[in-house]
């Protein structure tokens, strides 16, 4: 069994096998005509039952044989210009060589003498996102799993700050639209159900600023204490900012932490002509960003990032065998030290080929491409009679809802829309999300491709239609 250990004896065995898988799945993206095969869970469950993880197979390229039946033929992919569907990019090449390189050398970004070039790499990567965030020179971060560990961590500073042992008098702000984990972070940190004031939102979808300052005034009427007021750059559903300079003044007024979500939004930062939409961010005390949503970099890859780093103590706990108290002094660079991780992958390493091979400039380019391509597709959608279109983007986000020709109850235009959208992934041509507004069914195109073209928005929108149309059909002959 050691001939399948990776080191200097196996290297040539390792050079096969990862050529060989990457053959094959380059075989794949070049040959995939649709996102999705369309395969359900009632058909794939079994054949990945069949599989005796017990008896093994022997060898990689009878693995990937199987791998082709179990996975990669009915995996969604994302690369499809059709693929309209969730926060999920295309990746960048250079990504992805970054990827190959750090599974397999396997740092764990713990600490120093685990990862030496790696922390640093991490260390001027966020260095350099702060930068671009205009944070001041005291300011640091950590790469994290994601957005929702960002926020989590965030949230973890802000009550630390608040400075109180009464954790049931400490209220986070937010708006109607922003992500479900500042919800989750709250329960998590022990704060009660009803620590999170949601915030309306104006006709954009941003948080409505009059009513946050309404909000806090009476929460400090009743004696109890702002903790934090979580602003979005870029919501789930429409991709809309909040007013961040406004957001500001009042975290300031009120003692509160400001953090700004910015897990979609981040793109911008890299942004040639958008840029001036973040603007306020610099104001925050924390901010998430996910570089796998707007830098088109794999899964995962984000950080939170801090004003002043001497906040990230909140999470610093020491262990004689890892990063024992005398490292301080010694002036050794431990990641752990700032990260609610211990074991932690090197995904910062895909960022710097990112930036070393493209340079941020084409990554922002991407990103205003698919900007762009959101309007377009909101002009289809707002000269379309067959559809009611929410909002026009600040970002990438189209939210609409087909509304059929011949009066019908607001009930069945919900269940045709939602019929459309199954039916629509069932036939793997396209892969839309949905949610829902004022309670009624909404589809969502998320536009993170610029291999997408209006065309295919058009084409898309067409199946949608009819799908409904088909739906609506069978139900009139049924009554």
């Amino acid at each position: 069994m050691r001939s399948h250990l990776l080191n200097d004896a196996t290297a040539e065995s390792y050079r096969r096998s990862v050529t060989e898988g990457v053959e094959r799945v380059a075989n794949k993206l070049a040959t995939t005509r649709r996102p999705f095969s369309g395969v359900t869970p009632a058909e794939l469950a079994p054949v990945i039952d069949a599989v005796d993880l017990d008896r093994p197979l022997g060898d990689s390229s009878a693995a990937l044989d199987e791998l082709e039946s179990v996975y990669l033929r009915d995996a969604v992919y994302f690369h499809h210009p059709r693929y309209l569907g969730h926060l999920n990019c295309p990746v960048v090449i250079p990504a992805v060589l970054g990827e190959a390189v750090l599974s397999a050398v396997n740092s764990s970004l713990d600490t120093w003498d685990q990862s030496a070039g790696g922390t640093l790499i991490e260390r001027k990567l966020i260095d350099w996102t702060t930068g671009r965030v205009g944070f001041g020179p005291a300011a640091d971060g950590v790469f994290t799993s994601g957005g929702t560990q960002s926020n989590l961590q965030a949230m973890l500073l802000a009550r630390e700050e608040a400075k109180t042992d009464d954790l049931s008098r400490l209220r986070v702000f937010s708006s109607e639209c922003s992500h479900f984990s500042v919800q989750k972070s709250a329960t998590l940190l022990g704060l009660g159900a009803d620590a999170v004031i949601s915030i309306p939102v104006d006709r954009d979808k941003r948080m409505q600023s009059v009513v946050l300052a309404a909000e806090l005034e009476a929460c400090r009427a009743e004696g109890l204490t702002p903790m934090a007021i979580v602003a979005t750059a870029g919501t789930t559903d429409f991709g809309s900012i909040d007013p961040l300079p406004e957001v500001a003044a009042l975290a300031d007024e009120y003692g509160a932490w400001m953090h700004v979500d910015a897990a979609y939004g981040c793109g911008l930062l890299a942004s040639l002509t958008r840029r001036h939409l973040l603007d306020g961010i610099e104001r925050a005390d924390s901010v998430t960003v996910d570089y796998h949503k707007s830098f088109f970099q794999p899964v995962s890859s984000s950080a939170l990032l801090v004003r002043d780093g001497a906040t990230l103590r909140h999470a610093t706990y020491h262990a004689d065998y890892l990063n024992p108290r005398r490292t301080i002094a010694e002036q050794i660079p431990n990641q752990v030290d700032k990260s609610l991780q211990t074991t932690r992958r090197f995904d910062a390493l895909k960022l710097w080929m990112t930036l070393r091979v493209m340079g941020a400039d084409g990554v922002g380019e991407l990103f205003d491409e698919v900007c762009d391509l959101a309007r377009e597709g909101f002009a289809l959608l707002a000269a379309d009679p067959r559809y009611d279109v929410v909002v026009e983007p600040q970002l990438s986000t189209l939210v609409y809802r087909y509304i059929p020709e011949a009066v019908t109850s607001p009930a069945e235009i919900d269940r045709a829309n939602l019929y459309a959208r199954k039916a629509l992934f069932a036939s793997g041509e396209a892969v839309v999300a949905g949610t829902k507004v004022d309670g009624r069914q909404y589809l969502k195109f998320t536009l993170l491709n610029p291999e997408t073209t209006a065309a295919d928005i058009a084409a898309v929108l067409d199946l949608i239609a009819g799908h409904a149309e088909q739906y609506l059909g069978e139900t009139l002959v049924h009554a």
